[in-house]
């Protein structure tokens, strides 16, 4: 009879031996950690930067303060959200400025080869409709509906992220989905 298969690991219990492997000099571990969670943060820097420049370097700064930082917060998950949404927010209050109605990345675009012609000129429409009414949410429940449909996050890691309570979380997540739902240009008219 063969012994019982451990349970696949989480990217949280992944996660601090991975950055213990990487400390310790293995380029493997490294790669792997980039792999984890690089593209996301990226595409999470970009949404408040508009730049993919200042994105990297923000990622770049972030993956550097997980190195140097002693020990690692239980939630890391959480925590590197956070301080990239802070870092990311110093350089907002830097410049002086923000800007919301820029493309996302390539990356986070529909592959056109897949989709046909037509597909792709809805999907657009939808797309713009969403974003124009995304837009007319405050800027609290956007960032929430953000953090939760966009990055995945749990209402307890975005609590974390932001700094509130989670019913707080709850309640922006349930507002913004109510003013979404009932948006003129979203709703299904027949």
């Amino acid at each position: 009879m063969s012994e019982p298969q451990a349970a696949p690991q989480s990217l949280a219990d992944l996660t601090p031996a991975l950055v213990a492997r990487l400390r310790d000099g293995d380029a493997e571990a490294g790669k792997l950690l980039c792999d984890l969670y690089h593209p996301p943060l990226m595409r999470f820097c970009f949404r408040y930067l508009s730049s993919q420049d200042e994105a990297k370097d923000v990622v770049q700064e972030v993956f550097l303060r997980v190195l140097e930082n002693d020990a690692l917060p239980l939630n890391f998950r959480a925590w590197i959200y956070k301080i990239t949404r802070n870092r990311c927010l110093d350089l907002i209050r830097a410049r002086g400025r923000r800007v919301d109605d820029q493309e996302m990345p390539v990356a986070s675009r529909i592959d056109a080869d897949l989709t046909g012609c037509l597909t792709r000129l809805v999907r657009r429409e939808q797309h713009a409709h969403l974003k124009r009414a995304l837009a007319e949410l405050p800027e609290n429940q956007r960032e929430v509906l953000h953090l939760r449909y966009a990055e995945d996050l749990s209402r307890t890691e975005i609590s974390e992220v932001l700094d509130v309570p989670e019913p707080l979380v709850k309640s922006r997540l349930y507002e913004g989905m109510v003013t979404l739902r009932a948006h003129e240009s979203l709703v299904d008219r027949k």
